[in-house]
């Protein structure tokens, strides 16, 4: 018989997994996910998405604040699982749960490079040409259990975060299932991972939105890459309001412009920063909607300087 599997998933990431998990031998018997949330400007209580996916298919759902809890503690012994699923979940698996069942996570980096809560960030941020998926066996440590499978995939140019999130979590579904399938067949080996050779994708912190035109071009585009769509980066201008920045490509610039400078040209507005220029392509104007640079410079008068 398939293994009985429970998944452990919370965010867009975890939903597209766990589509994938519903639709195989392995559909999970049991889905944990945090409770409904109050999100957007009427703050009306949303679902996880995992928990959304779940009702859809059927499959009993758990929400709590904590997973080691008593309510959902009683809900995993009860559904008599062979294999927990671990994918985009944000909270801390802890003991006894390690020791009662076999956890393994779907990880969206090559372990043991990311790890942390924002590896997808981090790769993007850093301008690495290559990113991946890692399934491994969750301890106690932070992403540092042993890695079961691994799969490459390059980070194409000029890509955003919501396109590589995409592609990893296909990419994670497809390893997960892999595993699952030698793990029926006791075939599933574990490799200890090099811990010297860790790297740690911090949480992104609120001042990181803010793009700072001393930096080099590069590094602005990559950050507004790698927060995009569902974090959001932005200039400060001169002023006091905010110019979100939803795409923005590095280009060189004439002259010898003072970073921070903005100079539009036609359809076109860029920001002159410690080495080069971002051209700015999608801006999200306050209180208004996403809409290209020349449409803002249509509507607005053109800021002269960001901080």
């Amino acid at each position: 018989m398939p293994l009985r599997t429970a998944f452990f998933g919370t965010s867009d990431f975890a939903a597209i997994v766990l589509r994938a998990l519903a639709a195989s031998p392995y559909k999970p018997a049991l889905v944990v996910t945090p409770p409904d949330r109050p999100k957007g400007r009427g703050r009306r209580l949303q679902s996880p998405p995992a928990a959304i996916v779940a009702r859809g298919v059927g499959i009993e759902l758990v929400q709590a604040e904590g997973v080691n809890d008593a309510g959902p503690m009683d809900a995993i012994h009860a559904a008599e699982l062979d294999v927990g699923i671990v994918c985009a979940f944000g909270q801390l698996l802890r003991e006894p749960l390690l020791s009662e069942l076999e956890m393994l996570n779907i990880h969206p980096s090559l372990l043991p490079r990311w790890r942390g809560a924002a590896p997808i960030e981090r790769a993007i941020m850093e301008g690495d040409s290559e990113t991946g998926v890692t399934i491994m066996r969750v301890t106690e440590g932070l992403d540092s259990g042993p890695v079961a499978l691994q799969r490459a995939v390059a980070i194409e140019p000029g890509e955003a975060f919501d396109s590589l999130s995409a592609r990893l979590a296909e990419l994670g579904a497809v390893l997960v299932l892999e595993a699952l399938e030698l793990r029926s067949r006791d075939q599933l080996r574990l490799e200890p991972q090099d811990d010297e050779e860790a790297t740690y994708a911090e949480k992104i912190s609120p001042e990181e939105r803010h793009l700072d035109p001393g930096l080099p071009a590069i590094d602005l585009e990559r950050r507004v890459r790698a927060l995009t769509p569902h974090v959001g980066a932005y200039l400060e201008l001169d002023g006091g309001q905010r110019l979100g920045v939803r795409e923005a490509r590095a280009v060189e610039i004439g002259g010898d412009p003072e970073p921070g400078r903005l100079v539009a040209i036609g359809d076109e507005l860029r920001l002159a920063c410690g080495h080069g220029a971002l051209r700015l392509l999608h801006v999200l104007p306050p209180g208004g909607r996403e809409m290209e640079a020349g449409a803002y410079l249509r509507g607005h008068d053109p800021p002269e300087r960001a901080l």
